[in-house]
């Protein structure tokens, strides 16, 4: 160990590595590289000698959960690219156009809609439809915007597609289908709460042009719909088979969804006859390994803090000054999503730390729990992110300033967050 750091309190030396990491995002460096970066930092700065530090970066690679979890990420991605390529979810929103005659309903459910597939910048797709829907009522265009953001993101706290819901139940080896369960609520909040913000609209305001007079048939929706549910039923359902009857399979959950997201891209390249060139162009997207190499970064990352040590002489800090386990959870990865704007970041960032930390305090009987307000707060602070690209894109479109986005956003983030502190207190009761 470095002699100049051999008295700094191990907190400070993981906020050092935390800072560095933060700037490296912030300077443009990918995620991959900056958790990579802060790997090697965490092993320098707590002693560990080059070998050691070499065998846990090749230990957490080699984890069979590891290379499993990129792959899913990776051919999530596959499956939103191959969709949007063959105007798969254009067609989505548009059967979906005339089924709900309510206004309040069609501008919220067609944002909703887009968030059931992770897309970089997916707000902008439902932008459009938002604003055709918009002309029918009297609600100002910032207004729409926030409608557009908001209920693009209400799925992203429990939806087995989105990576930060998968990261986060591998980090904490938490039962996937007993995390969604926990956190559906979490969506219902947020729906509900978004309607404080949209009150002035209501199913008596005059259209200012005629709607559309006949509702088109359901089954086109549902068949445009149908290789998200393959993949959400068949997928988690064969994991679960598979972990039932072949418990010493490591992977066995990961083995059931990565089959159905083979077979639901490959029925949609065969359905609408998807050439080679644009197969290839898909496969070949850098994005896809880049993606790969962030969660195998972040991996590494989780693997040098547990074999450096640093939680272990950081939860002694915190016990020796009384630093409520709670407030770190809510804080920490509301900090990270303000600063990154990424899901995916505050999760690989800040989880490996309050997962240890969480268990040396004696708490992991409730982790379900801190996850749950940890993803919350995470995500409060993602949204709230002027980085976020969502966010970004959504003013763009609808000609709106931060400012006017702000204005919409904090009540309902606020009554997330009260719902979630809540809620927390409730589920540790339950579980204890």
């Amino acid at each position: 160990m470095m002699p100049i750091l051999e008295y700094v309190p191990a907190t400070l030396k993981v906020m050092l590595v935390f800072i560095i990491v933060l700037i490296a995002i912030r300077r443009k460096i990918s995620l991959g590289n900056a958790f990579l970066l802060g790997s090697v930092l965490m092993g320098v700065i707590f002693g560990l000698k080059p070998k050691t530090i070499l065998s846990s970066i090749a230990s957490s690679v080699l984890y069979p959960k590891t290379m499993s979890l990129a792959v899913i990420i990776a051919l999530i991605l596959v499956l939103s690219s191959t969709m949007e390529k063959v105007g798969q979810m254009k067609r989505l929103l548009l059967h979906f156009q005339g089924l709900i005659s309510s206004k309040l309903l069609n501008l919220v459910m067609f944002p909703a809609i887009i968030g059931l597939l992770p897309m970089p910048g997916g707000a902008l797709f439902s932008a459009p439809m938002v604003k055709e829907l918009g002309e029918q009522t009297a609600l100002a265009s910032d207004k729409l915007g926030f409608i557009n953001y908001w209920y693009r993101h209400i799925w992203e706290y429990w939806w087995p597609l989105y990576p930060g819901v998968l990261l986060a139940t591998a980090l904490a080896g938490l039962n996937l289908w007993k995390f969604v369960t926990i956190m559906v609520p979490l969506s219902v909040t947020a729906m509900v709460s978004g309607l404080f913000s949209i009150r002035g609209l209501n199913d008596n305001t005059q259209p200012l042009r005629p709607p559309l007079k006949a509702r088109p048939p359901l089954k086109p929706f549902l068949n445009e719909l149908s290789p998200i549910l393959f993949v959400i039923v068949f997928g988690l359902g064969m994991g679960v088979f598979l972990s039932s009857y072949f418990p010493q399979w490591s992977v066995s959950r990961e083995i059931g969804l990565i089959t159905a997201l083979c077979i639901a891209i490959g029925w949609i390249w065969v359905e609408n006859n998807c050439p080679k060139t644009d197969i290839r162009k898909i496969l070949t997207n850098p994005g896809l390994l880049g993606m790969m190499y962030m969660v195998i970064a972040i991996l590494i990352f989780k693997g040098m803090l547990e074999d450096s040590h640093a939680v272990a002489l950081i939860s002694q800090e915190f016990r020796t000054n009384h630093m409520p386990i709670t407030l770190i959870t809510a804080l920490l990865p509301l900090l990270v999503g303000v600063v990154t704007g990424i899901t995916i970041a505050f999760v690989g960032g800040t989880f490996p730390i309050l997962i240890l930390l969480i268990q040396s305090y004696g708490e992991t009987q409730f982790m379900t729990a801190y996850i749950m307000l940890a993803m919350t707060c995470g995500f409060i602070g993602v949204l709230f992110s002027p980085l976020h690209l969502c966010l970004l894109l959504t003013n763009q479109y609808f000609s709106c300033r931060l400012a006017q986005s702000y204005k919409w956003l904090w009540l309902p983030c606020l009554l997330l967050f009260a719902f979630s502190s809540a809620y927390f207190y409730l589920l540790r009761y339950f579980f204890a």
